[in-house]
């Protein structure tokens, strides 16, 4: 059995590849932060390409990586300062899994996943981000019948509302900001998770991803695409739910979510 948890601290980051991450200082940032488990999406590396020893030197002593069969594109990773009773990777959807999207660390009393989403930013990818969004969610409610307590941490690439998006308007046909994929945000809600940010934060404005085109990130011109999405038995253990703005290892900042385990 795991070792359980008084609280939970849970940091999930997109950082547009571990490596170029590691060099703008993330190790660090991360030793400072203290997460107890942390997400990681868009790792676009195989763990041969980088020393995986610098996380286990800072408390990370369970470094699971799932990359994508294609070299240097997407991928996820799991880290942990306690031992998982078990670890999942992907979802045994093949077409899901030859991208590293989904990797999942089970323990005594919470289950925690780490997803990447697709973009779906030209026609053919919109149609596979929306076959696997369906997908997804159809794996996801068997899995929850399994798992009740569960935790899907990172980027969703969707924008729920028009507070979530710095131009709701301009952008409403751009991906990431369609009607039929906010409309399954709302449905994947619906069907048993809470937007942990949201719930603490309804009514502030802080975004989670920049272009790095037009000083995107310096006009706070920005996109909420990330998640700490948790199902309805664990609202009660809600501590803590922030947008982590200052760190700047990638295009995305972090997202920190804090559970009373």
């Amino acid at each position: 059995m795991s070792k359980i948890f008084n609280d939970m601290k849970i940091i999930s980051y997109n950082v547009n590849g571990i490596r170029a991450a590691m060099r703008k200082g993330i190790v660090d940032w991360l030793a400072q932060a203290a997460p107890d488990v942390v997400c990681l999406q868009e790792i676009k590396a195989n763990p041969e390409q980088f020393d995986e020893n610098v996380f286990k030197e800072i408390g990370y002593k369970y470094c699971y990586w799932y990359p994508a069969e294609k070299k240097g594109y997407s991928g996820v990773a799991l880290l942990s300062k306690i031992k998982p009773n078990n670890v999942t990777y992907g979802t045994g959807i093949p077409y899901m899994d030859e991208e590293g999207r989904n990797i999942r660390a089970d323990f005594d009393d919470v289950s925690v996943m780490s997803l990447y989403l697709p973009s779906g930013t030209s026609d053919h990818r919109l149609d596979f981000k929306l076959t696997y969004m369906d997908d997804f969610q159809e794996y996801i409610n068997n899995l929850k019948k399994e798992f009740p307590n569960l935790v899907i941490s990172g980027d969703y690439n969707i924008c729920h509302q028009a507070i979530d998006i710095h131009d709701p308007v301009r952008l409403k046909r751009v991906s990431g900001f369609l009607p039929v994929e906010r409309d399954w945000l709302s449905k994947f809600l619906e069907s048993g998770f809470i937007d942990t940010f949201r719930l603490l934060n309804p009514e502030d404005v802080q975004y989670s991803w920049w272009s790095y085109r037009a000083n995107s990130r310096a006009r706070n011109k920005g996109w909420r695409l990330d998640y700490h999405m948790i199902t309805k038995p664990l609202e009660e253990k809600i501590k803590r739910a922030v947008i982590l703005s200052e760190a700047v290892h990638s295009d995305h900042c972090p997202v920190l979510l804090e559970l009373a385990i």
